[in-house]
């Protein structure tokens, strides 16, 4: 057995599709395009449960999954700066959209979720979000690590 259960981590993989564009790139990702985002959630905590376990799978999927299943997945993850596009995607297609507080990159995506989302949905339990990977593309992801990691 572990001796020290702080050491120990445990993972779950949430794939999701979403369009996004970034505002001002200076390249074709200026244009409306979308990922098959994955998105890796790392977990920690002080002792391991009865059962021997940070967390549950199912628990993270259930939180974070129906999070993301609600707020991003197939909508249009937007800068909220980006309103007018977002008004007029909504209005002619019906597309959903989730305004970001800043430009969709995939490090401020994973930044906003480490920050804002994954204390919301995980502050009653005695665990901790060490590390968010998101994947754009299979060969590409940014990575937003709690100030404990």
């Amino acid at each position: 057995m572990k001796s020290n259960p702080g050491s120990l981590t445990c993972t779950r993989r949430i794939e999701f599709d979403a369009a996004h564009r970034v505002v001002n790139h200076e390249s074709k990702c200026r244009h409306v395009h979308g990922h098959r985002y994955a998105l890796e959630a790392t977990f920690s905590a002080r002792s391991l449960d009865r059962l021997g376990r940070i967390i549950d799978f199912g628990v993270i999927k259930e939180r974070l999954g129906q999070w993301i299943d609600e707020h991003w997945d197939h909508t249009a993850i937007l800068f909220d700066q980006d309103k007018e596009l977002g008004s007029a995607m909504a209005d002619i297609t019906g597309q959903r959209i989730f305004y970001l507080p800043a430009n969709p990159t995939a490090e401020n995506m994973a930044d906003y979720l480490m920050s804002e989302v994954c204390p919301a949905l995980f502050g009653d339990l005695p665990i901790e979000c060490v590390r968010l990977r998101l994947y754009e593309t299979p060969n590409c992801y940014a990575e937003s690590l709690s100030g404990q990691a």
